[in-house]
């Protein structure tokens, strides 16, 4: 997708963090701006502060776990703007810890927003995409906990690596069909974001006790990302990295371009030498 100024982009999770930096950017890219999140109040911050930079902007509240508010999500984008070109499917959450302990809960809730919030944004805006016979682009936030073997919270990675897959079955069906929309994967390192205290948009029909993380558990992420030299990232830096990704047609966004291969090098070649990954102790250790 080469032509930005004057498209439609549409992000959800666009409140704070990384969704409400890939909108600024779109928006200074001369984009028209669909905000999608479920924090109202914030929206409307994100809509205030666009709009006072001369943004056409949009902000809708949705809840990407329930189908009918991603079609009315899309309804409303028609409406108001008459097609879309770029949609990011941003929106995430992270509950629980290992497999056993996280709750049936922390399960749901992070399956529904991490990996139904994306199946619902393909689902309702590809075929819409698809029939302006235009340029376009969609771009799944996965997080690199999608491609390498550990994170503390099972639900988060389980997910996650759900939307790497997801998103390669997507790149190879809009190929198939020759289609003029393209496809993209976000795995991003550590970055400067608000989705550690995600569990402020937690729905009470699926509120529980909160489950730490286990200290060794974030300990060996810890090590494993100060060994390869991640450094955080700002949420600016990721917008910049989808914006630039989108232009050049790149499917994997990989926010450590170099200082993250390590990690999934690793595990890539732990699976081509069908061997198994290190142990949690053994990376405390190193």
């Amino acid at each position: 997708m080469q032509e930005f100024r004057n498209r439609v982009a549409v992000i959800t999770g666009a409140a704070s963090g990384m969704g409400r930096a890939i909108a600024a950017r779109c928006a200074r890219e001369g984009m028209r701006v669909v905000l999608a999140g479920i924090n109202e109040e914030n929206l409307q911050k994100a809509e205030a502060e666009l709009r006072s930079n001369g943004a056409t902007v949009l902000s809708v509240r949705v809840d990407v776990s329930v189908l009918s508010d991603v079609e009315a999500l899309a309804r409303k984008t028609l409406d108001a703007f008459g097609a879309v070109h770029l949609l990011v499917n941003n929106a995430g959450v992270v509950a629980g810890a290992s497999p056993w302990e996280s709750t049936a809960s922390d399960w749901q809730w992070v399956i529904d927003v991490n990996l139904y919030g994306a199946i619902h944004g393909v689902k309702v805006f590809a075929p819409i995409m698809l029939g302006q016979k235009t340029e376009g682009h969609i771009v799944n936030n996965a997080s690199a906990a999608g491609l390498i073997n550990f994170h503390p919270s099972a639900p988060y990675q389980v997910t996650k690596a759900a939307v790497v897959a997801l998103s390669e079955n997507l790149y190879h069906w809009l190929s198939y069909h020759g289609s003029l929309v393209g496809a993209s994967v976000l795995c991003t390192g550590p970055v400067a974001s608000q989705i550690g205290d995600s569990r402020r948009n937690r729905p009470a029909a699926l509120a529980d006790e909160a489950v730490e993380l286990d200290p060794a558990a974030r300990l060996a992420l810890f090590k494993a990302q100060s060994s390869a030299q991640l450094a955080v990232l700002s949420p600016a830096a990721v917008a910049d990295v989808v914006i630039e990704g989108v232009r050049e047609g790149r499917f994997y966004l990989i926010t450590h371009q170099e200082s993250g291969m390590p990690l999934i090098r690793e595990r890539m070649e732990d699976i081509l030498a069908t061997r198994n990954p290190r142990k949690l102790g053994d990376i405390i250790r190193q």
